[in-house]
């Protein structure tokens, strides 16, 4: 990846934060090529400040790390484009994006992100904290019993049953995912490959 750092006078380029899940822009910094090594080898984006005169790691004060997942060059060499995982809020008002919108995505994204946070950290009365504390074995179980319990409403004419059945087991089979440390994105790029490959 070349980047033009002497495009511009101060040797900073640009560099747009997009969520990797929602596809929400984050905000906008700058780097220079010591902020592109240092992301690079912490795996949290960095920035370099132009108030602090230094280099500065999103989150570094709050918590609130930009996870690298993966950085891009435009076609110009002189813009980053930066995918990552946000943990907490990106603006320092609090907001989830520096232009004070809500990064939800659509809500089989927001649920992803609680199953993943009842897994992180516990909660003693969650369901889902529950079911992986008992492990891979019993959410493997529950995905084996709910899917037997749709076929068996699929062959029934009650709708409301049916749709009821369906929503368990795509609860749980995002169980079984996160569990597996995987995402729905990452299904959707298999079905996205087969489909290029004229295989659907």
């Amino acid at each position: 990846m070349e980047i033009n750092f002497s495009k511009y006078s101060d040797g900073l380029v640009p560099a747009i934060v997009q969520d990797d899940v929602t596809d929400k822009v984050l905000m906008l910094g700058f780097m220079n090529p010591e902020a592109v090594e240092k992301t690079k080898a912490l795996g949290k984006v960095t920035f370099y400040s132009r108030s602090k005169k230094r280099l500065w790691t999103k989150g570094e004060e709050s918590g609130h790390f930009l996870i690298l997942i993966d950085m891009k060059v435009d076609c110009d060499q002189d813009t980053l484009l930066i995918r990552a995982i946000p943990q907490g809020p990106v603006c320092h008002t609090g907001a989830d994006t520096c232009w004070d919108e809500k990064n939800e995505g659509d809500f089989l994204n927001k649920l992803e992100r609680i199953i993943q946070d009842r897994k992180n950290h516990p909660e003693e009365n969650s369901y889902v904290s529950g079911l992986f504390k008992r492990g891979i074995n019993k959410i493997a179980q529950k995905v084996g019993e709910e899917a037997v319990e749709l076929v068996i409403e699929a062959k029934d004419r009650n709708d409301q049953l049916f749709l009821n059945e369906a929503a368990d087991l795509l609860f749980h089979y995002l169980i079984l995912l996160e569990a597996r440390g995987h995402n729905l994105e990452e299904v959707r790029n298999v079905l996205q490959g087969r489909h290029n490959k004229k295989a659907v």
